[in-house]
């Protein structure tokens, strides 16, 4: 796991707080925030999208990889979740592997309304994950 120093662990835990208040979640009201921390130092930020279609709908997690994706930073750290609940949420499946494809060593924060709070790593959560052998050129 990478090192982050407690300023950036407050600031991303603060941003997924904060990413959670724009959640779109009519069907399951179940609100998250998320937020990655990139090598670069930039925090990005997701909330889940609900649609009608359950299954179209995306996660926390996902949008805030996606966002920062789509920002040109493709080497994610660190990861904080939100929950406004009593209990820790950890990432679904499909969030694991795309956290595979960015943040392969990432830290991962759960935090939640209650005083849980736990800090692992993406391995520990997704070990011997699927992966394709690629070089780095080109990734930033």
């Amino acid at each position: 796991m990478k090192l982050m120093n407690p300023s950036q662990k407050l600031t991303l835990e603060d941003a997924a707080r904060k990413a959670c208040q724009h959640a779109y979640a009519p069907y399951s009201n179940f609100p998250v925030g998320a937020a990655v921390l990139t090598n670069r130092g930039q925090i990005i930020t997701g909330c889940n999208v609900e649609n009608a279609s359950l299954g179209l709908s995306c996660c926390a997690e996902r949008v805030a990889v996606f966002n920062a994706v789509s920002q040109g930073q493709r080497q994610i750290v660190a990861l904080a979740i939100y929950t406004p609940t009593e209990t820790l949420t950890m990432p679904c499946g499909a969030c694991r592997q795309v956290l595979q494809e960015f943040a392969s060593e990432a830290v991962i924060i759960s935090l939640c309304q209650g005083d849980q709070r736990l800090e692992v790593s993406l391995p520990d959560l997704l070990p011997k994950a699927f992966s394709v052998q690629r070089p780095l050129e080109g990734r930033s």
